[in-house]
């Protein structure tokens, strides 16, 4: 059976980055589940599935801004670790050889190179102003807010979007 988490009757607690242990107020306990979004895209807050070592959902957190502060920040420490997705601060440089784009850019993880193979599918524009990049190889990349780029790097990319 799914408990389906509303708030603060439960207490989460960081176990190994990425892992979870689960105190409820009526006594229940799990160990080691592994928070998951089920909307990784557009509802990172809300809808987190806690799976055990078999991937079965154990729980399904509602909504992070209903637990208390440390179960909240130990949910969003883990998703971090799970879900990292180097963020793109600017573009050094493009460049296309044989319809492969080759991508250098500077993110909070240092300088990066990657390809795309196809800019129309690898970037994509979300409602809210971020964008996210797959390059060839399935890494992920984000841009938090296109707007917040420096001009050349916005000028870079527009042809791409």
């Amino acid at each position: 059976m799914i408990r389906y988490i509303e708030g603060p009757e439960v207490r989460l607690t960081v176990n190994d980055a990425i892992f979870l242990d689960v105190d409820f107020a009526d006594g229940d306990h799990f160990d080691m589940l592994e928070p998951h979004c089920l909307f990784p895209i557009s509802g990172r807050n809300k809808y987190i599935a806690l799976l055990d070592s078999e991937g079965e959902q154990m729980a399904i957190i509602r909504d992070l801004d209903q637990l208390m502060p440390e179960s909240k920040e130990a949910v969003e420490s883990c998703l971090r670790e799970y879900y990292m997705m180097p963020r793109i601060k600017r573009f050094i440089n493009m460049s296309e050889k044989f319809k492969i784009w080759m991508w250098t850019c500077e993110t909070d993880r240092g300088i990066i190179t990657f390809e795309i193979r196809n800019h129309i599918t690898a970037v994509k524009p979300l409602y809210d102003g971020r964008i996210l990049i797959k390059d060839g190889n399935d890494n992920r990349y984000e841009i938090p807010d296109i707007n917040k780029l420096d001009k050349k790097s916005r000028k870079m990319l527009a042809p791409k979007i």
